[in-house]
């Protein structure tokens, strides 16, 4: 009935706010420093991760790893202050959000990944915008994290042992 948050099982969700508070993003990109744009963040390196892992495995990705990555997603939204109604329709349009991503994602050639860049347009947007050099720099950053998690096993990817490092 209820979730367990279990806050072992939290490494690769820590590895993914990690990677959305990339400075590059804010200095750089001069992307908006709130929580919809780290979380837009987040749900773009994992789709990376997720098609990753399930183009390499016949199993599924672990689905208390999943689950605890939007459990945590959850809670933060409480600890700033959401009642239930409100994080139950916030979850709900950030898991659209989420599949949205991913589902646009470019799934097709696993060797040669090239970034939807509909969905960097539509999901992160500078505070100034340059259109065609933002979207050229992000696109850069996000093929050169699935060509450095390409390489990764699966095994130090679920564990969030993911030491990327951009610029």
């Amino acid at each position: 009935m209820f979730a367990k948050y279990k806050s072992h099982d939290n490494s690769l969700y820590n590895k993914l706010v990690e990677l959305s508070r990339n400075i590059f993003f804010y200095e750089n990109l001069l992307l908006k420093d709130n929580f919809i744009t780290r979380i837009n963040l987040i749900f773009i390196h994992f789709s990376i991760i997720l098609i990753l892992f399930n183009s390499r495995n016949k199993d599924k990705f672990p689905q208390k790893i999943f689950d605890n990555i939007f459990l945590n997603i959850e809670y933060h939204l409480r600890e700033i202050g959401h009642g239930d109604v409100v994080v139950n329709k916030k979850m709900k349009s950030l898991t659209r959000i989420f599949y949205d991503i991913l589902i646009k994602m470019d799934k097709d050639n696993i060797k040669s990944f090239n970034m939807n860049e509909n969905i960097l347009k539509k999901y992160l947007e500078p505070e100034f915008s340059n259109d065609n050099e933002f979207i050229a720099k992000l696109s850069a950053y996000f093929e050169n994290f699935y060509n450095f998690c390409f390489v990764l096993g699966d095994n130090i990817v679920l564990k969030g042992q993911i030491n990327f490092k951009y610029k």
